[in-house]
């Protein structure tokens, strides 16, 4: 802007910012950067106090209520938080000194309210929301409180049991909530324990449960960095054992004596995903991310995906058709990782059923799921039993999805080792060495994904793609 010439671009770096890359806790992160000293900071204070100053003196001209903007806002633009929201997480008060300082003045009620002693815009009480009310200068339940569960409300005394990776919740009419809370709320050995716990506690006498969360992403899939530790030691038997109870946890969700419903929402991938699929029942909200996309870091998903596509495949095939078309549909969105980027999609790739719900709305979410489950226990839920009779096309279907792998890798669309990868989940989709077509059980399968995700961890390329996932974020086309 001096020189008014072209010179190289400079990377610049925020201490605050890389400060709080690696907090995951929005209000935390939002207090760690208005409490910091560097330029990004500075920006964030400015347009955070311009904010608050337009929206507090936008009353009444635009509504009367604070709750109102904020849920426009979120709702509108996505915020996760609106302005009065994010003036709570600061402190109003200190915010409205700053403000002062600045020259960015409060609306008057806004420090009436402060001279008054009430130094919040919101407050939780017996698990429900209260905004401040202006002319009555006192708090007000949020109007249609009751159509919405937020689980944050619920924290103070519903929260049954906890570790660190996983929250049960009391939802209430004898429902249970499971909450993932780990970093991308990846799934790992704490969380498979804890929910095959939730569920037996949940068979000892609850209506059934939710399995849900309100962070930005449902879940991202299986915690890789375990995994990784464990292949690069050489540990088959540990990573071998993680697969099997991984197997278990989704068996369990399937084949519980109670309902189990799932809220998938935002990214819901690789496990996360696997989850889904063994649904009693699927209540996902619209902006929903989810596909089976382990393919990406040089695996097969494991945790009974393959097995439930490959059921979903063939069981929309009618005796005496043609079998191939939908095996290949079904190879083909695990074998380029395809996710869909709405629940609607999802429907035609078969990964949510058309008698499966969606929430447009994310706020009602775990509230619809909670009224889903309630639905199938009042129905007089029947425990579904395992399936022995899933048809598989043994070598003759085998050869011929090998032959499409091989034109696909001939015509450069895949790598060398995608091929080797593919080809490991067309093994277990076609059943295997069987001679010819056969009906098999879910365990079949599942026993031959287990084995195929060991080898694989077994690969160098496979550990290469993991560890570049982990270090990007974006795969690795070795």
């Amino acid at each position: 802007m001096k020189t008014l010439e072209y010179q190289p671009k400079k990377k610049v770096s925020f201490p605050t910012l890389e400060m709080t890359k690696p907090v995951d806790d929005l209000n935390l992160r939002l207090k760690m950067i208005y409490m910091g000293m560097d330029k990004a900071a500075e920006f964030f204070k400015i347009m955070a106090e311009d904010l608050f100053s337009y929206a507090s003196n936008r009353i009444p001209e635009i509504s009367d209520d604070i709750y109102k903007i904020d849920k426009a806002l979120r709702g509108g633009f996505g915020w996760d938080l609106g302005p009065f929201e994010t003036w709570d997480v600061l402190g109003v008060k200190r915010v409205v000194e700053n403000m002062e300082k600045n020259g960015r003045p409060a609306a008057s009620w806004v420090k009436d309210m402060i001279a008054a002693g009430i130094t919040s815009f919101y407050q939780r009480k017996d698990g429900k929301r209260y905004f401040y009310d202006i002319p009555s200068k006192s708090y007000c339940l949020v109007p249609d409180a009751e159509k919405y569960i937020f689980l944050d409300d619920l924290r103070t005394n519903k929260v049954i049991e906890k570790n660190a990776a996983a929250s049960l919740f009391d939802l209430g009419d004898g429902v249970l909530g499971l909450e993932f809370h780990s970093k991308m709320n990846a799934i790992g050995p704490d969380t498979v324990g804890f929910v095959l716990k939730a569920l037996d506690k949940m068979e000892a006498g609850w209506e059934g449960m939710v399995i849900g969360n309100q962070a930005p992403n449902f879940s991202a899939g299986a915690n890789l960095a375990l995994l990784l530790m464990a292949a690069n030691e050489g540990d088959y038997d540990e990573i071998e054992l993680m697969i099997r109870q991984f197997q278990k946890m989704t068996m369990r969700v399937r084949y519980s004596n109670r309902p189990v419903v799932v809220a998938p929402h935002g990214l819901t991938l690789g496990g996360g995903c696997e989850l889904t699929l063994h649904a009693d029942h699927v209540q996902a909200a619209a902006e929903t991310y989810i596909g089976l996309v382990e393919v990406g870091v040089g695996l097969i998903p494991a945790g009974g995906g393959t097995k439930e596509m490959t059921l979903r495949a063939m069981d929309k095939v009618a005796d005496g058709d043609v079998v191939l078309p939908n095996l290949r549909d079904a190879f083909m969105i695990m074998g380029t990782g395809k996710v869909a980027t709405s629940a609607h999609e999802a429907i035609p790739m078969g990964i949510i059923r058309p008698t499966d719900s969606i929430s447009v709305n994310k706020d009602r979410q775990i509230t619809d799921a909670k009224r889903q489950v309630l639905a199938l226990a009042q129905e007089g839920y029947k425990q579904p039993q395992p399936r022995t009779d899933i048809r598989v096309l043994g070598k003759a279907g085998l050869a011929t999805v090998k032959a499409s792998i091989y034109l696909m890798w001939m015509a450069k669309q895949i790598t060398d080792y995608d091929k080797v990868v593919a080809e490991k989940l067309a093994y277990i989709m076609c059943g295997g060495n069987l001679s010819e077509e056969t009906r098999v059980s879910e365990q079949y399968l599942l026993d031959l994904e287990r084995e195929a995700f060991v080898q694989l961890c077994g690969e160098r390329r496979t550990l290469e793609r993991i560890q570049h996932m982990l270090k990007t974020g974006k795969p690795l086309r070795n």
